[in-house]
């Protein structure tokens, strides 16, 4: 799971752009999960889970500004 997250942080900026589509967005669900794991947060985790499909309606918006602005997408951990 590290390898996965080094992974994405190590994307090219574009790239992230496009994952943040919303049909894409699953990729950052599951990384959001990846991470939270990793870090061993469980509300992170649960909150993770919680926005993998309910949540790509709205997180994608949220995700592409951040993307934009800092290069990295939002998370709490």
């Amino acid at each position: 799971m590290k390898d996965f997250i080094k992974a994405m942080d190590n994307l090219p900026w574009i790239l992230k752009v496009i994952l943040c589509i919303p049909a894409l967005e699953i990729v950052w669900g599951v990384y959001r999960v990846c991470k939270s794991l990793v870090k061993k947060n469980t509300l992170a985790l649960i909150i993770a889970i919680l926005l993998i499909v309910p949540g790509a309606a709205f997180m994608w918006v949220i995700d592409i500004i951040c993307v934009i602005l800092t290069g990295k997408i939002w998370w709490i951990c």
